[in-house]
C-alpha cells in the first residue's frame, strides 16, 4: 500500500538503436509496457514520417480484416478466440497457416500476411459479386413468376367481372370529363387498354399509388397484389416485402409518365405476353419456373462456398488482427524516433525507474540477436526534463478505485494518491447511507457472484454496463459488506429491528401483550453495567419506541458530522504531507499549518465535544445536583458515582455529596462541579447552542462540560481568527520578498537598463499570487463550513432509506397480511417489486453518487491538484484491449 500512496518514480531516458534491430527492440519493449515514447519529430506531418509506408500497409491490412469480420457476422459465426492477450503478447510472431515457430522480421511478416489476406479477399469479393449478380437474377425471376401468376389471375377473374359490370350499368351522364373506364362501351371502337406490370416495395405502395393518380389525373386503373414471400435485397441482404402492380392506361403520354414514376420508385417493370394467348403464358411460366430452380441451386452453392470460406477465416481473423495491431504500434513508435546518424535511430521517453535495467537488457538483447557490431546506448537525459507522467501499479482490487479517482483528474507526479484512502472510505460512507442488513446482503451477493465469474468475464466480450460492473466487482462487494455492517450497527433489516442478543429493555406486561402507547420501558440491568449495554449495534427496542425517529436522527447526524470532519481534516494533513515531500516550506508553514489550526480550533473541537458528551455519565452528574430524601429508596442509588455523604435532613432532603437543601437552591447551588454557566456542569448541554456561542458569545457557556471551557474556547477562537490573515497574507509576502532578492548580473552595467523593464511583469505576477491566495483562503474557510454541512447527506440518505423501507413494509405487507391469502400474495409482489426497483436499484445509484461527490468535492479538494499527466505506456496488451473494447 505504501507503493500505491505515491506514483512510480520515472526516469527520462534516451536510447540509440541500430535501424535493423529497431523493430525487434520495440517488439520486446511492447511486451513489457513500461516506457512512454516522446515524439522527436513534432514538426513532421504523418505523411513525412520515416515508416509511413509500413503504417499504410498495416491500415490496409486492418481494412481487409474489418471486411472479413463483417462477412463473418453476416453468417452469425462466432469468432474463434486467439487465446488470452497475455499469451499472445509473449508468443513469437507467427503467420497463420505456418507450421514452424520461427520468428520473422517485420517486413517479412507484413509481406506474408499481405499475400495471404489478398488471396482470401479476392476470393471473397469475387464470390460476393457473383452472389449479388445471382441474387439479382433470382429476384427478377421470382418477381416475373409472381407478376405472371397475379396478372393471369386478374385477367381470368377481375377483368370479365368489370366488363360485365360496365355492360349492365349502361351509359352514365357524368359530363364531358368521364374517365376512360367509365365511358360508354361502344363495339364500333377499339377499347383495348395498354398495361404496365411490375413490382414495387410494399412500404412505398401508398406513395406510389398516390403519385400515379396525381400524374395521370385519375386516367388510369391500378391494382396491387402482395407477394407472400419477402425478397432479398442483393446489395444489403435485407428481406423486403414487395407487391405486384398492374396499371391500365390509354395514352402514350401517360405511358411516358408511368415509366418515369416506376424508375423513381425503383419499381421493376416486366413485359408480359398477350394474356388472351393462354398457351404462351403457360409456356413462359414453365420456362421461368425451371430457370428459377436452376438459379436457386447456383445461389445456394455460392452461399455454401462463402460460408465455408468464412468458417476458415473466423479461425484466424482475431489473431491476424492482433498481429496487425502489434506491428502498427511498432511502426507508429518508430515514427517518433529521429535518424541523427545514418543507420541509427534515437528515441527518448519516460520509463518506470524500477524497470530501467530491464529495458537496457531488452535493447542489448535485440542487438545481440541480430549479430550487429554497433553497440546500443540507453542512458539518462540530463535535466531539465518534461513534466513526468503519473503511473500507479494496480491489481484487480485497486484498479476500480484508481479509475474512480482518475475520472476526476490524474494525480500529479508523486502527489499523495487519494485512491489509497478512497478504497477504504468510499464503500464505508456508502454503507453509512445505505445501511440495511437485508438490502446490503443483496449487494454483497451480487459482488461475490461477479468475483466468482471473473475468469469467464475476463475472457469474454462484455457490454459497456457489464464491463463497468466487472471492473468494479470488488468495489461492489465492499459496498455490500459495509452496508451490512452499518445495518447491524443500526440494527435495521428491511426496516425491522432484529433481536440478535436480547434487548436490554422491557415493558411492563409485554409478555401478556398488555403494553399500551405511552408506556415506558425499563432497563433489565443496572444502568452503566456491562449487562445493560447491547453487545453490538443499537438495541432493537428503539424500533418500537415513540421517540425512534428523534433518537436515530440525533445518532446519525452526529456520526455524519464526525466522519465528515475527520475525513476533511485528514485531507488537510495530506496537503501537509505533499508540502513536506516536495520540500515546499512556504506551503507547509503558511498554508498547511494555518489550515490545521483553523480546522482543529473550530471543527476538531466540535468532534471533541460530541465524544465528551457521549462519555460523560450525565445520570451521575444530574443526581449530584438533585435533592434526595435520605430515607427514601433513591438514597444510596448506584446512579450517583461517588460516596454518599451523611445528611442532616430538615425536610427538603440532601444532595448525594452532602448539601442540605432548604427548597430555595438553584442547580448552580446544588452542583458540586463549579464549572459555571446555568447548570454549573451538572446538566447536559445543547451542542448546537454551545458551538454557535463560541463565535457569537465568546467566553460564555450556558452548560459547560468541563472546568475552564469558556477560556479554552476563547483561545481556540483567537487561534482560528489569527490563522485566517496568516493564510491570506504570509505566503504572498514571502514570495514577494524572494522575488525582490537582489541578484548580481555582470551584464547590467553594459545594458544600461538594468531591471526596469521587468517591474510591470513582477507586479502582475505578485497580483496573481495575491488573488490566488485569496481564493484559496476563502475556499478553505467557507468550504470547511459548507462541506461539514454537506456531510449531513450521510444522515439524510440513511434516514430516507430506512423510512422508505418502513413505508413499503407497512403499506404493502402489513396492511395485506390480515386480509386473506390472495391479498397477502399480491402485497408481497408489490413489496418485492418496489424494493427491487427503488431500494436495490435507484437508491444504490443515489448513495453511490452522493458518496462519489463527498470524495471528489469535500475530501479531494483539500489537497488534490488533479492536473497530472497519465502514463500512456507503449504496451501491446493495452493496445489490443483498447481495440477490443
Amino acid at each position: 500500500m505504501a507503493r500505491w500512496f505515491r506514483s512510480e518514480p520515472m526516469d527520462y531516458i534516451s536510447f540509440i538503436v541500430n535501424e535493423d534491430a529497431a523493430h525487434d527492440c520495440l517488439g520486446d519493449l511492447g511486451k513489457m509496457g513500461v516506457i512512454q515514447f516522446t515524439d522527436l519529430n513534432p514538426d513532421l506531418t504523418p505523411f513525412q514520417r520515416r515508416y509511413v509506408s509500413y503504417v499504410k500497409r498495416c491500415d490496409e491490412l486492418e481494412r481487409k480484416l474489418r471486411f472479413f469480420t463483417n462477412e463473418i457476422e453476416k453468417f452469425d459465426l462466432d469468432m474463434v478466440s486467439a487465446g488470452t492477450v497475455d499469451t499472445f503478447v509473449n508468443s513469437p510472431s507467427l503467420v497463420s497457416g505456418t507450421s514452424d515457430a520461427t520468428k520473422r522480421s517485420g517486413s517479412q511478416l507484413l509481406e506474408s500476411m499481405e499475400g495471404e489476406l489478398d488471396q482470401y479477399e479476392s476470393q471473397l469479393r469475387e464470390l460476393n459479386n457473383y452472389s449479388e449478380k445471382l441474387t439479382k437474377e433470382y429476384n427478377e425471376k421470382v418477381e416475373l413468376q409472381e407478376v405472371l401468376e397475379k396478372a393471369r389471375r386478374f385477367f381470368m377473374t377481375d377483368a370479365p367481372r368489370l366488363a360485365v359490370s360496365e355492360l349492365t350499368s349502361g351509359p352514365r351522364a357524368t359530363g364531358n370529363s368521364a374517365g376512360l373506364l367509365e365511358s360508354e362501351i361502344r363495339p364500333d371502337l377499339d377499347m383495348r387498354f395498354s398495361s404496365i406490370t411490375g413490382v414495387v416495395s410494399t412500404e412505398e405502395k401508398v406513395r406510389f399509388e398516390r403519385m400515379v393518380f396525381r400524374a395521370t389525373r385519375g386516367n388510369c386503373y391500378i391494382r396491387f397484389a402482395p407477394i407472400k414471400q419477402p425478397i432479398t435485397d442483393p446489395e444489403s441482404g435485407v428481406m423486403i416485402e414487395k407487391s405486384v402492380f398492374i396499371i391500365f392506361y390509354k395514352s402514350e403520354s401517360i405511358e411516358t409518365k408511368l415509366k418515369k414514376i416506376c424508375d423513381a420508385f425503383s419499381a421493376h417493370r416486366y413485359s408480359l405476353p398477350d394474356m388472351d394467348d393462354s398457351a404462351s403464358v403457360d409456356k413462359m411460366l414453365t420456362e421461368n419456373a425451371q430457370e428459377l430452380v436452376d438459379s436457386r441451386t447456383i445461389l445456394l452453392k455460392n452461399q455454401d462456398t462463402r460460408y465455408r470460406l468464412c468458417q476458415l477465416l473466423c479461425k484466424h481473423t482475431e489473431r491476424w488482427t492482433w498481429i496487425v495491431l502489434r506491428e502498427k504500434a511498432v511502426y507508429h513508435s518508430l515514427n517518433m524516433f529521429k535518424a541523427d546518424v545514418s543507420g541509427m535511430l534515437r528515441g527518448e521517453g519516460w520509463v518506470v525507474a524500477d524497470s530501467l535495467d530491464t529495458v537496457r537488457e531488452a535493447v542489448e538483447r535485440a542487438h545481440a540477436n541480430m549479430d550487429l557490431t554497433m553497440p546500443s546506448l540507453v542512458d539518462h537525459v540530463p535535466q531539465p526534463w518534461p513534466t513526468p507522467p503519473t503511473h500507479f501499479i494496480t491489481n484487480k482490487f485497486t484498479y476500480a478505485y484508481q479509475e474512480f479517482v482518475n475520472t476526476y483528474g490524474i494525480p500529479r507526479y508523486r502527489e499523495a494518491n487519494p485512491a489509497l484512502f478512497t478504497a477504504a472510505t468510499f464503500p464505508f460512507l456508502f454503507g453509512v447511507m445505505y445501511g440495511d442488513i437485508g438490502h446490503g446482503l443483496f449487494l454483497l451477493i451480487a459482488g461475490l457472484c461477479l468475483i466468482w465469474n471473473e475468469k469467464a468475464n475476463d475472457n469474454s466480450k462484455l457490454g459497456e454496463l457489464s464491463e463497468g460492473m466487472h471492473a468494479g466487482r470488488y468495489m461492489i462487494t465492499m459496498m455490500g459488506f459495509f452496508a451490512v455492517y452499518a445495518g447491524m450497527i443500526y440494527n435495521d433489516c428491511f426496516s425491522l429491528g432484529i433481536n440478535f442478543f436480547g434487548t436490554r429493555f422491557a415493558f411492563e406486561g409485554q409478555e401478556d401483550g398488555e403494553v399500551e402507547e405511552g408506556d415506558v420501558a425499563a432497563q433489565s440491568a443496572e444502568y452503566g453495567s456491562a449487562e445493560s449495554v447491547y453487545p453490538f449495534g443499537l438495541d432493537p427496542i428503539w424500533h418500537v419506541t415513540s421517540n425512534e425517529l428523534l433518537f436515530f436522527n440525533s445518532f446519525k447526524m452526529k456520526l455524519s458530522v464526525v466522519f465528515g470532519i475527520l475525513q476533511m481534516f485528514s485531507g488537510t494533513l495530506l496537503k501537509g504531507c505533499n508540502a513536506i515531500y516536495f520540500r515546499e516550506p512556504l506551503d507547509f508553514f503558511y498554508e498547511v499549518v494555518p489550515m490545521v489550526i483553523f480546522a482543529a480550533s473550530m471543527f476538531i473541537y466540535m468532534v471533541f465535544l460530541i465524544f465528551l458528551k457521549w462519555c460523560i455519565n450525565w445520570n451521575s452528574r444530574m443526581m449530584s445536583a438533585t435533592c434526595v430524601d435520605p430515607y427514601g429508596d433513591s438514597w444510596g442509588s448506584s446512579a450517583y458515582v461517588g460516596d454518599w455523604a451523611q445528611c442532616n435532613d430538615n425536610g427538603y432532603g440532601c444532595t448525594p455529596w452532602g448539601l442540605v437543601c432548604d427548597g430555595s437552591e438553584t442547580t448552580v447551588d446544588k452542583c458540586p462541579l463549579d464549572y459555571g454557566g446555568d447548570g454549573d456542569g451538572c446538566q447536559p448541554p445543547n451542542l448546537i447552542t454551545t458551538l454557535i456561542n463560541i463565535a457569537l458569545n465568546p467566553g460564555n457557556v450556558d452548560e459547560p462540560m468541563y472546568n475552564g471551557q469558556g477560556q479554552i474556547q476563547n483561545v481556540l477562537l483567537i487561534c482560528a481568527f489569527i490563522s485566517v490573515p496568516v493564510l491570506l497574507l504570509a505566503k504572498p509576502y514571502f514570495l514577494s520578498q524572494k522575488a525582490h532578492t537582489p541578484v548580481e548580473h555582470h551584464g547590467d552595467d553594459e545594458d544600461g537598463n538594468g531591471h526596469g523593464g521587468d517591474d510591470h511583469d513582477e507586479d502582475h505576477g505578485f497580483g496573481e499570487i495575491v488573488i490566488h491566495q485569496a481564493i484559496e483562503t476563502i475556499e478553505f474557510v467557507l468550504g470547511m463550513v459548507s462541506n461539514t454541512a454537506s456531510y449531513l447527506r450521510l444522515w439524510a440518505l440513511s434516514l430516507a432509506h430506512s423510512e422508505l423501507a418502513t413505508v413499503f413494509w407497512e403499506k404493502a405487507m402489513l396492511s395485506t397480511l390480515n386480509i386473506n391469502f390472495f391479498a397477502a400474495f399480491l402485497g408481497y409482489g408489490i413489496f418485492a417489486g418496489v424494493t427491487l426497483g427503488v431500494l436495490l436499484m435507484m437508491d444504490v445509484l443515489e448513495c453511490f453518487l452522493h458518496a462519489l461527490r463527498l470524495h471528489w468535492v469535500e475530501f479531494q479538494n483539500k489537497f488534490f491538484k488533479a492536473d497530472g499527466i497519465r502514463f500512456a505506456p507503449y504496451s501491446f496488451k493495452q493496445i489490443i484491449k483498447d481495440a477490443n473494447a
